[in-house]
């Protein structure tokens, strides 16, 4: 899958997977931190552990160790980056 192909994918499956239904995938900037205030899309700890079940379920992807987490799960790029290394499916 390119790579602007997958980014929308992964929004929508953002968007979807959280419930954030306020939030169309053109608001979510592919730079944008998805935790913590202010500029970012406000995603809690709760969420994280979502969207590691939602990388395990969509691509095969397996985070087991908190501190790669918080690497992965900083913006879509880095999330896209990361699928595009280690996806399985």
């Amino acid at each position: 899958m390119e790579t602007a192909p997958l980014k929308e994918h992964l929004k929508k499956q953002i968007i979807a997977f959280l419930n954030l239904t306020s939030v169309k995938p053109e608001d979510i900037k592919d730079d944008q931190p998805l935790f913590g205030e202010g500029e970012g899309l406000g995603l809690d700890s709760i969420d994280s552990l979502e969207l590691i079940v939602l990388l395990n379920r969509e691509f095969g992807i397996v985070i087991q160790d908190p501190k790669e987490g918080r690497k992965v799960l900083v913006n879509i790029n880095t999330m896209v980056d990361y699928i595009e290394k280690h996806r399985t499916k």
